[in-house]
């Protein structure tokens, strides 16, 4: 896990240092995935994804992320 920074309550890091998406970790809370594409606006995944991201956001997502993105998908046979 590579750290890069934290605000307040909020740790934001990467695992790979070639994502583009940072991970976020609320400290004290379990059982929300939180993201972020800058560093600073964070993203639920549970109640955000994929309708509150842009084309962009949801096209690097989903290539970053395969594992989530097949986990909403439609396309389940």
């Amino acid at each position: 896990m590579i750290r890069t920074h934290q605000i307040g309550e909020y740790e934001f890091y990467k695992d790979n240092a070639d994502s583009k998406i940072w991970n976020v970790n609320h400290i004290g809370c379990k059982g929300e995935l939180l993201f972020s594409f800058d560093g600073e606006t964070m993203i639920n995944l549970w109640t955000d994804y994929p309708d509150k991201l842009t084309k962009e956001q949801k096209e690097l997502f989903d290539k970053e992320e395969p594992y989530w993105a097949d986990f909403f998908s439609d396309d389940k046979d």
